[in-house]
């Protein structure tokens, strides 16, 4: 990934020049990713993982916008989560059937998340998940709760916050103490972008929303029936080898395997490279017959 990406300026309108060049950038449609993501993962292309990386820019910057609120430049923070998404990009394994933005999220997340930790002084001894868990929630939830002001938390708010959380009730008292202490929730805060308001007004909902979960819960789905139509293509012995080493949690050898049809352990595994070819072709036609109505509709 020796390409160098686009950077945000220092200037008043970086943030409005960077996300134009980024949008320069093409989406890439399923088979182009996964046909990126196999040239990186076996030839270590450069090009390839370059290509991977500048079509979800626009992912990590919109993941970036949700941690606004907590006074870091916003340059910086779409910065760690691009080093996020080029680890998300190196670990990617296309075989495995997924997109690289539902991969990518993750670690996208996860990297920015860290770089928020290590900057704020009252968290840096805050890197246990507990912890974690109730600096990202704990403002949220005392929204909720109507719980802004300063100081002490009643007890019943903590007994809530504790079990919503999953954490003891005096981590609950001890981060409310830290985040109080460092600023109010009604102090002015001045965003990079000249956006002013309180610390309240730019609180950031970590919780996925009810149509986020229902959208990975119907992709999953979908996913499913393609692969279930798919291995309708293949014969019984194909079935068997295919999802005794490709779809079970205790995979079975291939010795295993020949002993159980009578075959050689190199004939098991050439039944299992064709089988995996056919599934594979299968759901990637069923994916473009998906696509078609949207991208139809995309183009009106």
């Amino acid at each position: 990934m020796a390409n160098t990406l686009p950077t945000i300026s220092a200037s008043g309108n970086g943030l409005q020049r960077y996300m134009e060049e980024i949008r320069k950038f093409p989406m890439l449609e399923p088979q182009q990713e996964y046909m990126l993501g196999k040239r990186f993962a076996e030839h270590d292309d450069t090009n390839a993982a370059h290509k991977l990386v500048t079509s979800h820019l626009r992912l990590v910057a919109k993941i970036a916008m949700g941690y606004r609120g907590y006074g870091l430049p916003i340059g910086e923070v779409i910065s760690e989560g691009n080093v996020g998404l080029m680890q998300a990009v190196k670990k990617f394994d296309p075989e495995k059937g997924f997109r690289l933005a539902t991969y990518a999220m993750w670690w996208i997340k996860a990297s920015i998340q860290e770089y928020v930790l290590r900057s704020w002084s009252l968290v840096k001894m805050g890197t246990t998940a507990n912890q974690k868990r109730l600096f990202f929630n704990l403002r949220k939830l005392k929204g909720k709760l109507k719980a802004l002001e300063d100081g002490e938390l009643k007890q019943e708010n903590v007994e809530k916050i504790a079990s919503t959380l999953g954490v003891s009730e005096d981590e609950v008292r001890s981060m409310n103490q830290r985040l109080s202490g460092d600023a109010s929730l009604n102090a002015p805060i001045k965003a990079a972008e000249g956006e002013s308001g309180q610390w309240q007004d730019w609180l950031v909902d970590e919780s996925e929303s009810q149509e986020a979960t229902l959208i990975k819960q119907d992709e999953l789905d979908v996913r499913r029936e393609m692969l279930s139509d798919a291995m309708e293509i293949l014969n019984e012995r194909e079935q068997r080898i295919f999802q005794a080493r490709r779809l079970s949690e205790d995979s079975l050898t291939l010795e295993q395997l020949s002993e159980e049809f009578d075959i050689s352990r190199e004939r098991v595994r050439q039944i299992e490279v064709r089988a995996f070819e056919k599934v594979q072709k299968a759901m990637v036609s069923a994916a473009k017959e998906l696509a078609k109505p949207v991208a139809q509709l995309e183009a009106h």
